[in-house]
């Protein structure tokens, strides 16, 4: 399957402001590429790639005066399945854990691993250790949390969305990622496309955030916020939690002008290009 990509972001700043982004599709899938992202900026500006501390390509560049839009199209390859189970795979022992996996278990910014602890214990340290226990967290945040977009605030913490009960992906991310790490499971945050794909549309699209936990020696995929295994998911980048991976990050004051993402299936389709969204324009162009 192949699943074309991308995004139409304009900011404004009322003076040249410089700004990190993280919305290339990530090394590991360098392979599935298939039509390299192609970035235009409106105007024209120079910018530098580089690879933070989790692996993540971040691109560095100054925003002027004014608006500047940024538009990125590409196409992958991805196999048309969807997410693998895996009900077997069981937990690591602390002891036995990888070095780089060590960090995905301490508190972090939006995961106050000592406010929840005592809450985690309670309700799932009697739950088989591994998948089962994990797919129990899960279960519990996408039925305690309630989904809307209107409710979205970018300081809500993992133990202020189990409190509320409210919150959008990057909520269902963190405190699925919290109970995990309070149960000594690694746990680290994801970002990236996820297209309604075998699913019905809903519009408009945003970027997604779910999870990775770290289970019989490698790091499977969760989600909290949808919690049925999908097609497609696009991996842009990964990180403790939404702190170390904004996908823009702004050393100033700007104003978000407009924010579309795309990302849908064009297996069959035209191969020129005609149906992907073009700079500027008005909507995504679906087939």
């Amino acid at each position: 399957m192949l699943i074309r990509y991308g995004y139409d972001i304009t900011v404004t700043c009322a003076e040249p402001t410089p700004m990190v982004s993280l919305l290339i599709v990530h090394d590991d899938r360098a392979a599935d590429i298939r039509k390299p992202e192609a970035l235009v900026t409106t105007p024209p500006i120079p910018s530098t790639v580089y690879h933070d501390l989790f692996g993540n390509r971040c691109r560095r560049f100054v925003a002027p005066a004014g608006d500047l839009a940024l538009w990125g199209d590409g196409t992958i390859e991805v196999s048309g399945a969807h997410d693998p189970l895996h009900p077997a795979a069981m937990e690591v022992a602390i002891a036995a854990l990888p070095d780089d996996c060590l960090v995905y278990l301490l508190g972090s910014r939006y995961c106050e691993t000592d406010k929840l602890s005592q809450i985690a214990w309670d309700l799932f340290g009697g739950v088989k250790p591994g998948w089962t226990r994990v797919q129990a967290i899960c279960d519990f945040v996408h039925g305690h949390i309630k989904f809307g977009y209107l409710d979205a605030r970018s300081t809500r913490t993992a133990f202020e969305a189990y409190g509320e009960r409210i919150g959008v992906c990057r909520d269902y991310a963190h405190l699925a990622i919290t109970l995990c790490r309070c149960m000594n499971i690694p746990a680290r945050y994801v970002n990236g496309y996820l297209g309604d794909i075998g699913v019905p549309i809903v519009d408009p699209m945003d970027f997604s955030a779910w999870i990775e936990v770290f289970l019989d020696g490698g790091w499977v995929t969760f989600d909290p916020r949808n919690n049925v295994p999908r097609i497609g998911r696009i991996v842009v980048a990964r990180g403790r939690d939404a702190a170390d991976i904004p996908l823009i990050n702004s050393f100033g004051p700007h104003i978000l002008k407009a924010f579309r993402v795309w990302a849908y299936d064009v297996t069959g389709l035209p191969a020129d290009g005609s149906l992907a969204p073009q700079p500027g324009s008005t909507a995504a162009a679906l087939p």
